[in-house]
């Protein structure tokens, strides 16, 4: 799991994702309805959100100008991370209004979806704040091409991210189990990837046992009742490596991760914080004449 306290993305991946969404929003043509307006004309515009919330995404927005008119100052009175509150601006975008409006939608595209993540990641830590200490973490249900962006918003909602990738550790999930051990499974981890982390999927307390008894790194409580969850992370605790990383996942919602929280376990993983969460409404709200 990691412990990225940065709520910036990579450049890269915020460069070429921009790029991307750009291309796409522009066509064969470009902005046709833009290039009505007088070529010399310039404007002050505000993002303003419509409702609360925690801001990200402000790199892509800033990015999406910067590649579309260099003339264009974007300034923020909001970092990611921030809670945002209703009808008040917390960045201003100035320049020609032609590339103003042309970049308005892919601007607005990544900060209400970022910040629509860091939202609802936020209401999960302080839900499950209320029961204990567990981090809350999403899963690799992202948005294909838009990961580390979206890891980077549940960064700034609070959470913190699972692994990036499928080379980033070691996660033995049932499927993997057809005809393998768990203590074949980590044996054979630690032969080919000596450096890599081991996790192993767990729905019942025997596989636990069979997972500290063969040293995983992490066990994974999946699909249990908070009160299975804890008996669970109880064995884990008073056993030969009480040090092992105890992670619940599945049906975790809003209602229930406090009690979740309260068995003890280190994290929570949650797939709705990326898949389900709604995006947060801002505007660009363009200063009257």
């Amino acid at each position: 799991m990691s412990h990225d306290t940065t709520f910036e993305p990579p450049r890269h991946t915020v460069t070429d994702a921009v790029a991307r969404a750009i291309a796409e929003d522009l066509g064969p043509l470009g902005d046709i309805s833009a290039a009505l307006l007088p070529d010399d004309a310039v404007t002050i515009a505000d993002f303003v959100p419509r409702v609360a919330g925690v801001l990200a995404g402000t790199a892509c927005a800033t990015e999406a100008y910067a590649q579309l008119d260099g003339r264009i100052r974007v300034t923020w009175r909001a970092a990611d991370g921030d809670r945002i509150e209703p009808d008040v601006a917390v960045g201003r975008v100035e320049g020609p209004l032609r590339a103003v409006l042309t970049g308005e939608r892919t601007a607005l595209n990544f900060l209400c979806h970022l910040s629509g993540i860091a939202s609802l990641t936020r209401r999960f830590v302080d839900a499950a704040a209320t029961g204990g200490s567990a981090r809350i973490v999403e899963t690799r249900k992202t948005l294909p091409g838009l990961r580390a962006l979206e890891k980077a918003a549940v960064r700034a909602g609070g959470g913190a991210n699972h692994r990036g990738s499928l080379s980033d550790m070691v996660l033995v999930k049932d499927n993997h189990l057809v005809g393998l051990t768990i203590a074949d499974a980590v044996a054979r981890a630690r032969s080919a990837w000596p450096g890599r982390g081991v996790e192993i999927e767990c729905d019942r307390s025997d596989q636990v046992e069979e997972a500290l008894a063969a040293g995983a790194d992490v066990v994974m409580l999946d699909n249990m009742t908070p009160e299975a969850a804890r008996v669970c992370v109880a064995l884990v605790r008073g056993g030969p490596r009480p040090w092992t990383l105890v992670e619940i996942s599945g049906g975790v919602t809003l209602e229930t991760v406090a009690a979740y929280a309260a068995t003890g376990a280190d994290v929570i993983s949650t797939s709705a914080i990326t898949q389900s969460a709604p995006a947060v409404d801002l505007g660009l709200d363009l200063a009257p004449e």
